[in-house]
């Protein structure tokens, strides 16, 4: 039975266990339609790493009712847009319609969660596609030292894992495995549809209803319960590449997006490091009043530097960045970092200082959920982490963070027995 709670979403669970959260909103004769998977590198063991973001490709790759290419042809001839994406809690699937044409994603993804062919003569291509994908992402001295340090900095967690996988699972996996996690993963007891648009409540939900329901539900999964060792000592990684500057990463574990700290540490996040729009439609602040910038660039040490923070289910990781200027050494960098992190924590921040990034990261905040395709993404995002609960408290929880908050935080997170850090160096030679 559907329930319409106090933020005026209507939320309810369909008898196969899809659970379905609507917004009715008449701003614009649009619609946006999601289906999150509660999927990702997260739910992925060594020798399979990768899988569920090539499960998320082959599903582009047709079904017998839309075969490949023709659903490109269908949404365009509609008018619409859509995307697929794998994260590290989700996967997901959206396409965004003018209003009276939303039905045909109902058809589409009720067609993907149950219809996908897994043609074994698009296997092999599609192999060749990712692998060259990870090694276009191997170039960039970036990814290098996000997946170096991340797999540092956890030694039992699958956030370990990249995203893409190691290349050596993606050359041995078959059909046989994307099948199998397909078949476990995609059914409707693991998955939440999300309608935000100008659409009528009761219509959508029977229309839901009609494409969804009788879809067969699937395994009952075991929760991931996997606990991240206490990190008692640093972690030190040393890579070389062929980038001509020298960059260094630093990672604390973090709480995840349940844990009270989270939004202190997020306003922490924006003093440091300027404030950013959380999730895949957020923007960042490109002010240059952030205590690193004018701690590290301004002086300069640091042709660029920065920080970030992101809601997971489980316990991730506070992260900072920096490329060194010229003739700096990345222990210099490393120092300076240091000591903005240790102001914080024996002096604290401003009021001055709390009440910019609460300010700034509002109007990130505003600006990742203005469109209806954003907010049905918040939503569905925020159910795969927590629940739709967290969404409706995000500014309220923000606006409650105070200063002790934010020094109380540094001290017990930022440790130096608890950091990994990693320094990239050009080749020698």
């Amino acid at each position: 039975m559907a329930t319409t709670n106090e933020n005026g979403l209507t939320i309810t669970t369909l008898d196969n266990g899809l659970r379905v959260i609507l917004q009715e909103t008449h701003q614009a004769p649009v619609a946006s339609f999601w289906v999150f998977y509660r999927v990702g590198s997260r739910n992925e063991t060594p020798g399979l790493t990768g899988i569920s973001h090539w499960v998320e490709h082959m599903l582009f790759k047709g079904s017998e009712r839309y075969p490949q290419g023709e659903f490109d042809k269908v949404v365009a001839r509609a008018g619409g847009q859509f995307n697929g994406m794998t994260w590290q809690d989700w996967t997901t699937y959206f396409e965004t319609f003018p209003s009276d044409r939303i039905e045909l994603a109902l058809d589409v993804e009720s067609d993907r969660m149950a219809n996908a062919i897994f043609d074994s003569e698009e296997i092999e291509p599609e192999r060749t596609v990712i692998i060259s994908e990870r090694e276009g992402s191997e170039n960039s001295y970036r990814w290098l030292m996000d997946t170096e340090v991340q797999a540092a900095a956890f030694q039992a967690h699958s956030y370990q894992h990249p995203i893409i996988g190691w290349r050596e699972d993606l050359l041995t996996m078959n059909r046989d495995d994307l099948y199998s996690h397909y078949r476990t993963f995609y059914t409707p007891n693991n998955a939440t549809a999300v309608a935000v648009g100008d659409f009528d409540t009761a219509e959508m939900l029977a229309k839901i209803e009609q494409y969804f329901g009788s879809l067969t539900r699937g395994p009952e999964l075991k929760p991931l319960r996997v606990s991240e060792p206490a990190q008692l000592a640093q972690r030190r990684i040393l890579l070389r590449g062929a980038d001509r500057t020298s960059h260094l990463q630093m990672a604390f574990p973090g709480p995840n997006a349940r844990h009270p700290d989270f939004f202190p540490l997020t306003v922490l996040d924006a003093i440091l490091g300027g404030a950013k729009g959380m999730g895949l439609f957020g923007g960042s602040s490109s002010n240059r009043s952030n205590r690193l910038y004018r701690a590290l660039v301004d002086k300069e040490l640091a042709v660029g530097v920065g920080c970030g923070f992101m809601p997971t289910i489980d316990p991730y990781l506070f992260s900072f960045h920096a490329t060194m200027a010229r003739n700096i050494t990345h222990q210099q960098v490393e120092d300076a970092i240091w000591a903005e992190i240790e102001k914080v924590q024996t002096d604290g921040v401003t009021a001055a200082e709390l009440e910019k990034a609460i300010k700034q990261t509002k109007a990130q905040f505003a600006y990742s959920s203005e469109s209806v395709t954003n907010q049905a993404y918040w939503l569905g995002f925020s159910d795969m982490i927590a629940d739709t609960d967290w969404f409706a408290g995000w500014l309220e929880n923000l606006v409650a963070v105070t200063a002790a908050d934010v020094q109380r935080v540094a001290q017990e997170w930022f440790l130096r027995k608890r950091q990994t850090v990693g320094w990239y160096l050009p080749e020698a030679g």
